[in-house]
């Protein structure tokens, strides 16, 4: 009876040691492969080499120059910059103006103010550089205005003698536009008129009203001068003072 009951239980034991061995060989082998310096964790470990695409620089902070911006100017200005004559003589006063009929000398006693009843009045401050235009002790004008280099623009009481809608100055081949005559001087006759027209188109002395420029007439503005032609009578009393 003990020799029959011994063989089943060796029987059934066997697959328990082979699953033990078959676990403890698995152990082995794996503590083996943790612990070996070729295969666990004492191992180097090879890291990626890593290339930087970028670099750290120190870049000085840009400085800011502001240059001078440039305006493309109308033609008439540019001909008012460069042709400028300059070296008129001390003794030319002003062109003869184109209707002028004659060519005699005008003394200084046919120079007196034209007869004038009105309340009409011009006043020419050279110091200034200013003309004050009144009517009846109102100011009804005010206007920048250039007279003659040089002193060229007499002192004095004048009136206007002439009205000429655009008079022509032969010395400098310019017309003036909006021509008040208010004196002669010998047989040049000076007067009020606008910024010169030069042969060309070009506007002569643009941008320099305020400053003696001219060869002795009073300079007004475009805008000016026609309000004042339009508004002025002849006979209407002009006074030039310094």
């Amino acid at each position: 009876m003990s020799k029959s009951n011994s063989a089943p239980q060796t029987s059934r034991l066997r697959p328990i040691l082979i699953g033990i061995l078959f676990i403890t060989v698995i152990g082995i082998a794996a503590w083996t492969a943790t612990s070996s310096p070729a295969l666990g964790a004492g191992s180097p470990v090879v890291m990626p080499t890593y290339v930087r695409s970028f670099a750290f620089a120190e870049i000085a902070k840009p400085t800011y120059t502001a240059l001078p911006t440039t305006t493309a100017l109308p033609s008439t200005e540019i001909a008012a910059v460069t042709d400028i004559p300059t070296n008129a003589p001390e003794s030319v006063i002003q062109a003869v103006i184109v209707d002028s009929s004659s060519s005699d000398t005008h003394s200084e006693s046919e120079q007196a103010p034209v007869s004038y009843s009105g309340n009409k009045y011009i006043l020419v401050d050279i110091s200034e550089q200013h003309m004050y235009v009144y009517e009846a002790d109102t100011l009804v004008f005010s206007f920048i205005a250039s007279t003659g280099m040089n002193n060229g623009t007499r002192v004095g009481s004048f009136s206007v003698l002439d009205k000429i809608p655009n008079a022509y100055g032969a010395t400098w081949n310019i017309w003036m536009p909006n021509w008040l005559g208010i004196y002669w001087s010998g047989s040049l006759e000076n007067g009020i008129h606008a910024l010169p027209i030069l042969s060309n188109g070009g506007q002569l002395w643009a941008g320099y009203l305020g400053v003696p420029i001219s060869y002795g007439c009073v300079v007004l503005g475009v805008s000016e001068s026609q309000m004042l032609y339009d508004w002025a009578e002849i006979g209407t009393p002009v006074e030039i003072q310094r």
